[in-house]
């Protein structure tokens, strides 16, 4: 789709300029402006970049796929219309996220809050309607949603889905023996990412998720590459690659890029988002501290944080999964560093270790920076 930001106009910058008014992000007037004359002016620049910070999006001001998608989910509020679950198109919008909070809070697992209405909120959703003496039909209409707003709060002592997020790292064990993590280079085929200075980001992590791939093996985990090295996958089919593999983590590998060669260094990124109630991986946000430690500690990379965002893959994958930027391919220091094997070879290490620090109970954890290959290897 075309890409939309300052100066442009037209019909879809009058929708985007109603989405936010609806938002309170725009002058409610705003939402009136002649359908074929909207501009995309200052106003609606910062307005969109205010909306992309609050949903956990890249703020850029451009209003492309993504923030499109998350201007239609942020308008549905919970009774807006009957949902159920759809397998070739489900329901998706913020009705969503506070259907599963809400059923979360009760005591009903419905996975994550991603907003999207799967098999699993739908299964919640019945054993609710069971529960409470309802038509089980998995569909939310007048009669449940009366239902929801009857009943008090069950669930206490923390946010529900935090806790189960807790509570399945817990049952899981300290040893990686028998756990599935798939490594998602980002990118491939005729996509290279960023590119500069001889450098391609689609070539780069695929070397490098070859060789985090061959250290999560060694240790007796079993890995899987989403891609080869020319082949590409959209977000939606990484993410359902993630899925159907039943993963305990995934992994994901990039590099980035800015017109300003200035620019450099790693963050790493886990699902995140402004919602209340929480659409948030507690184990996604622990892991991506923990590899952002990890390789900081072992490189000279400069340390740019970890983020919350909802970006497609992180939102969709239903087990914990971070996404590692890993330098800048248009910086030069970045990019020699990225360009060496050896460099390479110590990343994979950081992100072995703090795989394995995610799991260890705190009695057997290890500085960061300091836990080594050898100590992870299977006996």
């Amino acid at each position: 789709m075309q890409l939309y930001r300052r100066g442009h106009r037209g019909p879809a910058v009058a929708q985007v300029r109603a989405a936010l008014a609806t938002l309170a992000l725009l002058p409610d007037a705003d939402a009136t402006t002649a359908f074929g004359n909207a501009v995309f002016d200052d106003a609606c620049d910062r307005a969109v970049r205010a909306f992309q910070q609050r949903r956990g999006l890249s703020v850029d001001g451009i209003v492309g796929p993504e923030t499109f998608r998350a201007l239609e989910e942020a308008r549905w509020r919970l009774g807006d219309r009957v949902l159920s679950y759809r397998v070739a198109r489900p329901f998706v919008g913020d009705d969503v996220a506070a259907l599963q909070e809400r059923l979360l809070e009760l005591g009903f697992d419905a996975g994550r809050c991603d907003g999207i209405f799967g098999a699993q909120t739908a299964t919640a959703l019945r054993e609710l309607q069971r529960n409470y003496g309802l038509v089980p039909d998995g569909t939310c209409g007048p009669a449940t949603l009366r239902a929801l707003r009857q009943l008090g709060r069950k669930v206490v002592g923390g946010r529900p889905h935090l806790l189960r997020e807790d509570e399945a790292l817990a049952r899981s064990g300290p040893a990686l023996i028998g756990k599935t993590v798939v490594v998602d280079p980002g990118h491939g085929g005729a996509d290279r990412g960023a590119v500069a200075g001889g450098l391609e980001e689609s070539a780069v992590v695929a070397d490098l998720a070859a060789r985090v791939e061959g250290r999560l093996v060694a240790v007796g985990v079993t890995a899987y590459l989403t891609r080869g090295p020319t082949t590409a996958m959209t977000d939606a089919q990484r993410a359902d690659f993630a899925n159907n593999a039943d993963a305990d983590l995934v992994l994901s590998l990039h590099c980035d890029a800015s017109p300003s060669p200035r620019c450099h260094g790693v963050a790493t990124y886990y699902y995140g988002t402004y919602r209340p109630g929480g659409a948030t991986s507690t184990v996604g946000e622990r892991l991506a501290g923990l590899v952002q430690r990890e390789v900081v500690a072992r490189t000279d990379l400069l340390d740019c944080g970890t983020h919350g965002t909802s970006w497609e893959l992180l939102r969709r994958t239903r087990m914990p999964t971070v996404r590692l930027e890993l330098g800048y391919v248009t910086n030069p220091g970045d990019a020699a560093r990225l360009a060496a094997a050896e460099f390479r070879d110590t990343v994979a290490e950081a992100v072995l270790a703090a795989v394995q620090r995610l799991y260890l109970p705190p009695e057997l954890d290890q500085p960061t920076g300091v836990l080594r290959l050898p100590a992870l290897a299977p006996g």
